[in-house]
């Protein structure tokens, strides 16, 4: 009996691999990052912003920042970059921004090379992963008139831009956050103290960026807990219980208000994040 025998040949598809390099430092670039892992379950939360929202290096200050991580539920990390003393600009470039302005009364920054601390969020292993958040708060020390933190309007809402289209790239949403309010009396009603406000509100209309007011929350929160002493003296009483002598910052557990206004206006404004909070 004669045998047939049929030959199949196995066709093998080899993948396409293609190598993609780390972030660029330069301005123009904020390459995109590699596509992220589905496997991945965690959400983080990363922050951008000055004193007001950074960690503490001694008992007061303590940022806001510092008191939200353990508002969320376990599968949310917040990851503080935030840094005293920055304008957005020296947040971006620090180092970099020198202490003269050019022609258009900007300070000039030389060379155009991002920190390591927005390099480290651009970076495609350790940075800013699709399905994250970014959150930014500046406006406090950006009105210097002098470098290097002076930033004018625009360059203000430039960079703001640059940052919500860097995220954006990534699949991470960006939230903009106007500067929260010191505590400065009218009598013994706390009034707003912050500018940038308009700024902020214009940038995130042009990025498309949700945005947190936080000016106009903390103020309201300061009236509510009554805080202007009818004395005049900051430094006791419930006043002195939220800030330090500096009327600016807080101690923790003013700090800790002002985080948990922050995760209310989440909740208030129906952005996603909120869903993760306990």
């Amino acid at each position: 009996m004669r045998k047939r025998v049929l030959a199949l040949a196995a066709l093998v598809v080899l993948p396409l691999l293609t190598a993609a390099g780390p972030a660029s430092a330069a301005e123009p670039e904020c390459a995109l990052a590699d596509a992220p892992s589905t496997s991945a379950a965690a959400v983080k939360v990363w922050l951008a912003g000055d004193s007001t929202m950074a960690d503490p290096r001694t008992s007061c200050p303590v940022g806001w920042g510092n008191r939200f991580d353990p508002l969320f539920t376990a599968d949310v990390t917040v990851v503080n970059s935030a840094v005293a003393g920055r304008s957005i600009q020296t947040w971006l470039y620090e180092s970099n921004v020198q202490n003269t302005k050019d022609a258009a009364g900007e300070c000039v920054v030389s060379p155009r090379t991002f920190h390591q601390r927005w390099r480290t969020m651009l970076d495609p292993a350790a940075g800013m992963k699709a399905g994250d958040y970014l959150m930014i708060q500046f406006g406090i020390n950006d009105g210097s008139r002098d470098c290097p933190r002076h930033v004018g309007s625009a360059r203000y809402k430039e960079l703001l831009g640059l940052m919500a289209k860097a995220a954006k790239d990534r699949g991470v949403t960006p939230i903009f956050l106007t500067p929260v309010s010191a505590i400065r009396c009218s009598g013994t009603t706390a009034v707003g103290t912050r500018g940038f406000l308009t700024e902020t509100a214009d940038a995130a209309r042009a990025a498309g960026v949700a945005v947190i007011d936080l000016h106009k929350l903390s103020y309201t929160l300061y009236n509510q807990l009554r805080l202007c002493p009818n004395d005049g003296d900051y430094t006791k009483g419930p006043v002195g219980a939220f800030f330090c002598n500096d009327h600016t910052h807080f101690e923790a557990a003013g700090a800790g208000q002002i985080a948990g206004v922050v995760a209310k206006a989440l909740r208030d404004q129906r952005i996603p994040l909120s869903n993760h909070l306990k």
